[in-house]
């Protein structure tokens, strides 16, 4: 028959024991059970956050370069326009000029640029795969001014002619060597390298024949140039068969009248060639940079012209190269929602962040519901540990009845019960500890019933 000493609870077990301390001192010890059950929740999904961090992009830088041509010219314009759309932003857009489109390639090539301004037709995507595109912008057409009156309609007509065809690296002279080429003229005319204003002004004196200018209808040498009574713009009859050959190419039809109706300029239609402005980055460049360009652009670009209307442009037509990920959800779906309502910075925050939303769903829910049940089990663990000493003591009475067992199950008993005493737990769990003296209670109550019977 086993006895109380024999038993697992047995008095003999060493308790440990609680020390009343002040109302300080208690707070601080429920706190520290606290934290070593939400600490080991709160380690892993702190480690769980750091990891996922690992996978963000890093922060857009706050500084960019875009090539984009002459000083005078259409394409710095535009590039003036970017640059205060992204001040608003506390980004710096430096603007890099250049001779023109061709010379912004070799800068994006050289990765001395981020972004710049294209004409379509100057490049292909395969021979620059570190290069993406983002938009056509507008319509450049292709202006052939001539001295004198007679209007030219043939690229043939300029044969023994002197020719102003763009400076070297500029899109211009690309363009004009191409369709001098693609009419027969290889050789057999002089090409001279001029800049845009410099070739309207030697136009104007009669030091040339003709010349070429690639740019916007709103340039101030174009419209001086259509408003000279010396010079005249050149009516294409074969536009439309040089835009079919070259797919680059864009067929346009300046109508009569539309520059003045009172003096009816032009006198009659004129069929042009146009090429379109385009907008490219290297693949490198931060995709929020990417981004906020291509939408600042398309801000500029949203406007009426004498060649188009606003819906036209920006567009994803006519591009070189591939068009980036980014634009191409953007043509897809406009403007992200974050960045309709947010700043650039914060809707860019947000966005960045927004992968650390994994650990929130596959570990902070599982954890809330976790975490509360395991306080609870600690915090009852410390009153259920005493009814194993309980336990141990009704059965060693039951099995032995004698009156001396009796009496040391007795004295065990109130031992437990004073111990059991000192234990501090939280207010809201005090139910569990006055459960277990009404129960050490009811086991004293029979054992003394026990030996007075």
């Amino acid at each position: 028959m086993p006895s109380i000493k024999e038993s697992t609870g047995s008095a003999d077990h060493v308790v440990p024991k609680y020390r009343r301390g002040s109302r300080l001192q208690r707070l601080w010890r429920n706190m520290r059970e606290q934290v070593g059950v939400y600490g080991v929740g709160l380690a892993i999904f702190t480690s769980a956050l750091w990891l996922t961090y690992q996978f963000v992009e890093p922060a857009p830088p706050n500084q960019m370069r875009l090539a984009t041509g002459d000083p005078a010219g259409a394409y710095h314009r535009f590039g003036l326009s970017l640059q205060t759309a992204f001040a608003a932003e506390d980004i710096t857009l430096e603007l890099v000029t250049s001779e023109g489109s061709v010379d912004n390639l070799a800068h994006l090539q050289a990765g001395s640029v981020d972004a710049a301004f294209l004409q379509s037709g100057i490049a292909t995507g395969e021979q620059n795969l570190q290069i993406e595109g983002l938009a056509s912008l507008y319509y450049e057409p292709v202006w052939l001014f001539t001295r004198g009156t007679n209007r030219l309609t043939q690229f043939a007509e300029l044969r023994g002619l002197r020719v102003a065809t763009g400076n070297t690296g500029s899109g211009t002279r690309a363009v004009a060597e191409h369709l001098l080429a693609d009419s027969g003229l290889a050789g057999d005319f002089t090409s001279i390298a001029l800049s845009s204003g410099d070739a309207a002004q030697a136009l104007l004196k009669g030091d040339l024949d003709a010349a070429f200018f690639i740019t916007s209808e709103d340039s101030s040498i174009i419209r001086e140039l259509l408003e000279s009574e010396n010079v005249s713009l050149a009516d294409l009859e074969r536009s439309k068969a040089h835009a079919r050959r070259n797919r680059w190419l864009i067929n346009l039809e300046l109508p009569q009248g539309v520059l003045n109706l009172q003096t009816n300029q032009p006198p009659s239609d004129i069929r042009l060639l146009a090429v379109a402005a385009t907008l490219a980055s290297r693949e490198d460049l931060h995709p929020a940079l990417s981004d906020y360009l291509l939408q600042s652009a398309a801000n500029v670009a949203e406007k009426d012209t004498l060649f188009s209307a606003a819906s036209r442009f920006p567009s994803p037509d006519f591009l070189d190269f591939p068009i980036s990920s980014g634009a191409e959800r953007y043509f897809e779906h406009g403007v992200p929602f974050l960045q309709r309502y947010l700043p650039f910075w914060a809707a860019n925050l947000v966005d960045r962040l927004k992968l650390l939303a994994l650990p929130f769903i596959a570990l902070l829910i599982p954890l809330s519901r976790v975490l509360p049940p395991a306080y609870r089990w600690t915090i009852r663990k410390k009153v259920y540990r005493w009814y194993d000493d309980v336990q141990a003591i009704d059965l060693s009475a039951r099995e032995n009845t004698d009156a001396q067992n009796i009496q040391a199950c007795i004295n065990a008993l109130a031992k437990v019960e004073s111990d059991a005493t000192c234990v501090e737990i939280p207010l809201s769990y005090a139910n569990e500890l006055f459960a277990l003296r009404q129960h050490i209670d009811l086991v004293h109550q029979r054992l003394q019933r026990s030996i007075n019977a």
